[in-house]
């Protein structure tokens, strides 16, 4: 997981894309679910598909954290102001909390609602006894979480954007899949 000095290690970086997959697949589950008539077989898979993807989206993050220990940060050149540092640590770690607690409210979600938990043919234990009340609290956290998550993805996309086009650093090259 060693970085060059310039670009962080391939694993990372593929890491980084195929999180970014994961998570537009999750989104784009749930959203694409309306398209298709309450109780069809239809809407019903891609809800399957909603929880599946994002109970992965846990073991992604697992190894995103591994990867994030064992490894370092390439430096950004020119180095950015320390506030600007500050600020991408936050959104690193609003972004991280996100990819933990989503599918782990989706999880408690299910579980509460007395619903299965599927995650690729088998099926998960609930963690929490059926609660008609709290399935239904859970889920307005988790819809809340899930909507803020648009504007940290949003947000993490036009910073990269703003330090390739505007400031001219190499915030974004460092996360490329392409030689340097």
């Amino acid at each position: 997981m060693n970085q060059t000095t310039r670009k962080y290690s391939v694993p990372t970086v593929a890491i980084h894309w195929l999180m970014l997959f994961l998570l537009a697949a999750v989104y784009a589950a749930m959203e694409l679910r309306d398209i298709f008539p309450k109780g069809s077989a239809e809407r019903n898979a891609m809800k399957t598909w909603h929880f599946m993807l994002g109970l992965s989206v846990l073991g992604l993050v697992a190894l995103r954290l591994v990867a994030r220990m064992l490894g370092s940060a390439p430096p950004i050149v020119p180095a950015p102001p320390r506030w600007q540092i500050s600020l991408a640590h936050s959104l690193h770690l609003a972004l991280y909390s996100l990819m933990i607690g989503l599918p782990l409210l989706g999880w408690l979600l299910l579980s509460a609602a007395g619903k299965p938990v599927p995650f690729f043919g088998v099926e998960l234990p609930a963690l929490l006894a059926p609660d008609k009340a709290l399935a239904e609290q859970i889920k307005e956290i988790h819809e809340t979480f899930a909507t803020i998550g648009y504007f940290l993805i949003g947000a993490h996309a036009l910073a990269a954007l703003f330090h390739h086009y505007v400031v001219r650093d190499n915030t974004l090259r460092r996360m490329l899949p392409t030689r340097d």
